[in-house]
């Protein structure tokens, strides 16, 4: 019963908590959203990331990869994301960020009701020429 709620596809799109994206924004200063969410007006993964500070809470289905897959395009790639360690693209992309920020409890995503039955995680990638950043660290749920 618990597997069938962990892994429920009711809805892929989960909107960013308020707070936990304005931190974010105040660390990366973001100039692109790939995926806003409900905007069918763009394909994310059709545009260019070059140059951009990009922060991006993708669809969390099984084109999560596709996404990641564009994580060294941009200047900055921060991705809101479940912590799914036993996925294919946990282990081909996110185990590959300069930094893993697990998130302390679950998040309480925009529209819902209570938090979400899954934890969750910050992947940061960022060029080679910028500074180094740190690998894990835990960070408080907003």
């Amino acid at each position: 019963m618990m597997s069938r709620v962990l892994f429920s596809a009711q809805s892929v799109h989960h909107a960013t908590p308020t707070a936990l994206y304005a931190d974010l924004d105040r660390e990366f200063h973001f100039t692109f959203d790939p995926c806003p969410l409900r905007s069918a007006a763009h394909d994310g993964l059709a545009r260019s990331w070059k140059g951009h500070r990009v922060f991006c809470n993708p669809p969390y289905g099984r084109g999560v990869g596709q996404w990641l897959a564009k994580s060294r395009e941009p200047d900055v790639a921060v991705y809101l994301l479940p912590a799914r360690t036993d996925t294919r693209w946990w282990h081909d992309y996110a185990m590959r960020a300069d930094e893993i920020r697990f998130l302390r409890g679950r998040l309480r995503f925009g529209g819902h009701k209570g938090n979400a039955p899954f934890p969750s995680v910050v992947l940061v990638y960022s060029r080679p020429d910028l500074p180094p950043v740190t690998i894990f660290r835990n960070i408080p749920t907003p």
